[in-house]
């Protein structure tokens, strides 16, 4: 092959030259390229937006040891509430917010993995929140598993959750209508 010259076609050489035929070829081609990378990227977008969500939670905090465990999650036979931990993650979806919560010893084996919804748009507080709280604390979220609902405490600003028996929350979460 001489200097210059490029293989186009059927084993035909031309000198730096292209025609308009293949060049229309190579625009089919780049556009069909085009085409399939942009339905690859949406669908991963569209993947990671369905699921994503699923594997990094938006936060996550650890029950309070002086706390009752949620009315779904029972320790095994054997096992102390000394020696596990439950843990709870908050997800956002598009649709919607919901929670895992995790029930694990502490050599880190999984027992029981729960997923609740999320019944209110936004955490609740109470009217007459505490004397001395921080701004925005105590805040409470409704959880629901199947048809039993729990109301986790947030009581500051740390990775920590409480279960709340406290009537006057109960009372502030059905008047805000979300239950």
């Amino acid at each position: 092959m001489q200097v210059g010259m490029q293989p186009w076609g059927r084993g035909m050489y031309c000198k730096g030259k292209i025609t308009k035929r293949r060049a229309m070829q190579m625009i089919k081609v780049t556009r069909r390229i085009v085409t399939c990378a942009l339905f690859g990227f949406l669908s991963t977008i569209s993947e990671v937006a369905l699921t994503g969500c699923r594997y990094f939670p938006e936060s996550t905090f650890r029950l309070a040891s002086e706390s009752r465990p949620p009315k779904w999650i029972a320790l095994p036979p054997g096992l102390s509430s000394a020696d596990a931990s439950i843990t709870m993650e908050y997800y956002v979806k598009p649709w919607g917010s919901s929670a895992t919560f995790v029930l694990a010893d502490t050599k880190g084996e999984i027992f029981k993995k729960v997923d609740a919804k999320v019944k209110c748009k936004e955490p609740f507080q109470l009217k007459n929140p505490p004397r001395g709280s921080a701004s925005g604390y105590p805040s409470y979220e409704a959880i629901t598993v199947d048809d039993a609902t729990e109301i986790i405490e947030h009581r500051k600003m740390e990775p920590i959750f409480y279960i709340t028996d406290d009537t006057a929350v109960w009372e502030q979460y059905r008047q805000n209508g979300c239950g």
